[in-house]
């Protein structure tokens, strides 16, 4: 008897292995680029933006804690309100065209893309103040799913993307991002297989020749933060070069290294790696994994764009953003490092801690480099239009002089919304070292969303955006306001 009960357990688990397998996002047989989820159709629903104006928030991973603290970016834009010098109110949160978001801040980023002024009422018990890796773990441990988990095309990251889909998805996909009239979202994974950056945007998913539109939301954010180790990879299917696409013009110019017109490292690399799913019948797969290891700020798309613009507009070259005259970049960054004595004792650390650490040392480097890289940029923009501003120039008749100056006519703001802001060592001691996880403690959560707030209000180059764009608060914010609850709205 006991045996008989052993034999239809392991059938039965069989069974359930090979019922499983991953979603497939389905193929295109012709690409066209006026369809489907970009930038270029994002601009046309936002209607009352200024359009010389980009507006780009781009959220860090860091589990929970990212999640929360780029919510609280949010809610502080939601809350500020200015008036502009042609006497209109503005919201700054509808002035927003682009957000970007990389494992916890990927979350934030869809469903406020999803749900929009909807998300104040919903985010924080859905998601924010919810034990989400402690409901993921038992639903791994659950016998249940133990079948699924026997085959190798269903894994902890489809079930995953399930638990994200009945809490806060419900059901959606990226066309019904592509049927709403909020800005871009853009989540990113890493392919593992290059070590590429993948975007979930339809000019990514042009070369795979796949529609995006199918995808749903919690399938790119399981894809976004899944974790090495702790989560398996998320495979993808790729057709690419079956659908008769060829890459758009402006951008073949940085196919080749050789010719490519300069500066265009981070540009040709990230064409390359596109040009790399083009030959999907080789490699009919692609597995992702945590975007952090790629880009954990999520700017690595802004700055290979801005390379772009520069390259193109030293080679004389058109481009599509030619009538934009100011781009301003929230870099909304979570990333907490707790102390350690390892400095402090002989005693070398646990192998353990090294490879925690390792995992995380180059992550950190690029990310530090990649805001430096944007403020080198927008200082070097600056002196460039200072120079062609000059009455040397304009009197200059020598062509090369000129030529050499013509960095694009755009003015960037940098604005640093990150922990080592904040001014108060109490405040920065404490969220320094919340862990990466997808749980912390309701006060924890409330106290990021309030940091965030108060970081962009005390800002500098917030403040110089002000001047410059000559807006005037009509009912400026306190700087110390703490969110309020549901109840309380």
């Amino acid at each position: 008897m006991f045996g008989t009960l052993v034999v239809a357990f392991v059938l039965a688990m069989l069974i359930a292995s090979r019922a499983k397998h991953h979603p497939v996002n389905p193929p295109i047989t012709q690409v066209d680029l006026s369809k489907g989820y970009r930038f270029d159709d994002r601009q046309k629903h936002l209607l009352d933006n200024d359009k010389s104006t980009v507006v780009i928030l781009a959220f860090s991973g860091g589990g929970t804690r990212a999640a929360a603290f780029s919510y609280g970016v949010l809610e502080a834009l939601r809350r500020i309100e200015v008036l502009a010098p042609n006497g209109r109110t503005i919201r700054l949160l509808d002035e927003v065209d682009v957000i970007t978001g990389v494992s916890g801040g990927s979350f934030t980023a869809l469903a406020f893309g999803l749900y929009g002024d909807k998300l104040f009422d919903i985010y924080e018990t859905s998601f924010l103040k919810r034990d989400v890796q402690g409901e993921l773990i038992k639903r791994v441990l659950s016998p249940r799913n133990w079948g699924g988990l026997w085959s190798d095309d269903w894994t902890r990251s489809e079930v995953a993307a399930q638990l994200y889909d009945e809490i806060l998805f419900h059901g959606a996909t990226f066309a019904d991002l592509d049927r709403g009239v909020g800005p871009l979202i853009v989540a990113t994974a890493t392919d593992i297989t290059t070590g590429g950056r993948l975007e979930f945007q339809q000019s990514t998913f042009d070369y795979l020749c796949s529609d995006l539109n199918a995808v749903p939301l919690s399938r790119a954010a399981a894809a976004s933060s899944a974790v090495p180790l702790a989560l398996a990879a998320v495979t993808f299917n790729n057709y690419g070069g079956s659908c008769k696409f060829a890459t758009p013009q402006w951008i073949q110019a940085f196919s080749d290294a050789e010719t490519a017109p300069r500066p265009a490292a981070r540009a040709v690399r990230e064409i390359k790696d596109l040009e790399f799913y083009q030959s999907g019948a080789k490699k009919p797969y692609i597995h992702l994994v945590d975007g952090a290891l790629s880009d954990n700020l999520g700017l690595r798309g802004v700055l290979e764009t801005l390379e772009e613009l520069e390259a193109l507009k030293l080679a004389g070259k058109p481009t599509p953003l030619d009538h934009v005259r100011r781009v301003v970049i929230f870099v909304v960054d979570s990333k907490s490092a707790p102390k350690t004595n390892w400095d402090t004792t002989p005693t070398a650390p646990s192998d353990l801690a090294i490879v925690l650490k390792s995992a995380g040392v180059p992550i950190d480097h690029f990310s530090y480099e990649g805001v430096e890289l944007l403020r080198d940029t927008k200082q070097r923009w600056h002196n460039m239009r200072r120079i062609r501003e000059s009455a040397a120039v304009a009197a200059s008749k020598d062509p090369t002089l000129s030529q050499l100056v013509n960095t694009p006519d755009v003015e960037l703001y940098a604005i640093n919304v990150s922990f080592s802001a904040l001014t108060d060592q109490a405040e920065f001691d404490y969220l320094n070292s919340l862990p990466t996880s997808f749980v912390l403690p309701p006060e924890a959560v409330d106290r990021l969303r309030a940091a965030a707030g108060k970081i962009i209000l005390s800002s500098s180059e917030f403040q110089r955006l002000m001047q410059d764009a000559q807006l005037e608060f009509v009912t400026k914010p306190p700087t110390g306001e703490a969110p309020s609850t549901p109840q309380e709205r």
